[in-house]
């Protein structure tokens, strides 16, 4: 069944019709996406169909924070009580709306009559707020500089705790620097919290199995500082990003031979790192698949740097958008710039912007950040291709700076996944009473 949304160039989208028998409609979900409101639908019965023009659903007045405007919003937006809908012009309270943020879809139910009409009336939502009031956190004022390192002790700053961000998405919360709140217990496993994201969901990254870590003594293992080379606690294992190293594409998380990006992520060749994740996941995480997120995402950013061009096996250095961002401006960003690199799946890995948030920094120790382990793990961002003929993507040093690598080489890989915000959570965050996913 489709349906076809009315805007500039006659995008299409897919709406769902649900219905009680053969011609009974009873609820309709619409799924706006950058679309214009107007709505065409046709409708399959049991002996041919009903061709519902706008006059019969329309979507005829949409206001956000109380500004009329003509199409429906993106990112987190609420549907207020001041929505409503109408048959033939008078208001029928029975008509229930019901709008999904995180999918764009609004529901209408029950839509059973012709002529139906209905007015909307978002305000923006926060879901990251509402975590951390749960986690029972506290938001730190100001900015730091992207261009220093943070820890409490020898670093360039002393900007430690929980920072707010405002993305494309929203708002988003990130941890910096050798805080101490941001430990996480879930399915028997130690965490560190990364940030709550822009829908709410909490971004923890693997800092090694529960049993073996306490056997070893948390307190020493899980504190700031750790020097886990020899131990290899906080990852599940060491791999390459890829197999091969010759040409530009092997920086992907997923890639095409001979193309920047594939068509769309689902597409392509996996990469080795990624297979590695997949696996671990399938055999330590499906049973808890319900409260993992892929929303999310995770960002495999190939868009280039300024002045450089995508080749696959280019004669002068080409760099990614990361190098711009953190090696010349110092200004990392949580959005992912292109959908094709924004990998929704349950597992990924941090990103090396992500790294510059937490108080790493390019080339330069800090051996006090949460980040920091002793051993060389891999982040999911390309840096550059060399003019010597290999590709090299981020990761976190044995001390704790951030430095490109070829991607044959096998470096350590935490797992990075993203919770739902509905899970229930007990604990204060601390190694000695970390918070604890029930």
């Amino acid at each position: 069944m489709e349906f076809e949304v009315l805007k500039r160039g006659h995008i299409k989208r897919n709406i769902i019709i649900g219905s009680f028998a053969v011609l009974l409609i009873s609820a309709v979900i619409l799924n706006f996406t950058r679309a214009k409101y107007r709505i065409t639908a046709d409708i399959p019965i049991a002996s041919g169909t009903i061709n519902y023009s706008l006059a019969d659903l329309n979507v005829v007045a949409i206001t956000v924070d109380g500004e009329s405007v003509d199409t429906i919003p993106e990112g987190n937006y609420e549907l207020t009580n001041e929505s409503y809908c109408t048959i033939d012009g008078e208001q029928d309270d029975s008509i229930k709306l019901f709008y999904d943020m995180e999918t764009q879809k609004l529901t209408v139910t029950p839509f059973t009559t012709k002529g139906t009409k209905c007015y909307l009336d978002f305000i923006k939502s926060n879901p990251a707020k509402e975590t951390l009031d749960k986690l029972d956190l506290v938001v730190i004022e100001g900015t730091p500089n992207f261009n220093n390192t943070s820890c409490t002790d020898r670093c360039e700053e002393q900007t430690v705790g929980l920072y707010e961000e405002t993305t494309s998405k929203g708002i988003t919360y990130y941890f910096r620097g050798d805080v101490d709140n941001n430990y996480l217990v879930f399915a028997d496993k130690y965490w560190r919290i990364i940030r709550i994201n822009e829908d709410g969901s909490i971004r923890i990254i693997y800092s090694g199995e529960k049993a073996t870590v306490d056997q070893a003594g948390k307190e020493k293992v899980l504190a700031n500082g750790y020097n886990d080379y020899f131990t290899g606690y906080t990852q599940i294992q060491t791999s390459a990003f890829n197999s091969l190293d010759n040409r530009s594409e092997y920086v992907g998380f997923r890639y095409t031979e001979g193309s920047q990006r594939p068509n769309d992520t689902n597409s392509g060749i996996e990469s080795t790192i990624k297979g590695v994740l997949d696996t671990w996941y399938s055999n330590n995480l499906q049973i808890y698949d319900s409260m993992i997120i892929s929303t999310s995402g995770f960002c495999n950013d190939r868009e280039m740097a300024s002045g450089s061009s995508w080749s696959s096996q280019p004669s002068s250095n080409m760099f990614y958008k990361a190098y711009e961002r953190l090696e010349l401006n110092k200004t990392p960003i949580f959005d992912c710039i292109n959908t094709n690199d924004l990998y929704q799946t349950k597992i990924g890995l941090i990103t090396a912007d992500e790294v510059a948030y937490a108080g790493g920094k390019l080339s330069t120790a800090n051996y006090g950040y949460y980040l920091y382990t002793g051993n060389y793990y891999w982040t999911i961002s390309p840096e550059y291709f060399a003019s010597r003929g290999y590709a090299g993507v981020y990761g976190v040093g044995d001390a704790g700076y951030l430095l490109d690598y070829y991607v044959s080489m096998a470096f350590g890989v935490r797992p990075v996944i993203n919770l739902s915000s509905n899970v229930t959570v007990t604990g204060s965050g601390t190694i000695a009473d970390p918070y604890i996913v029930n």
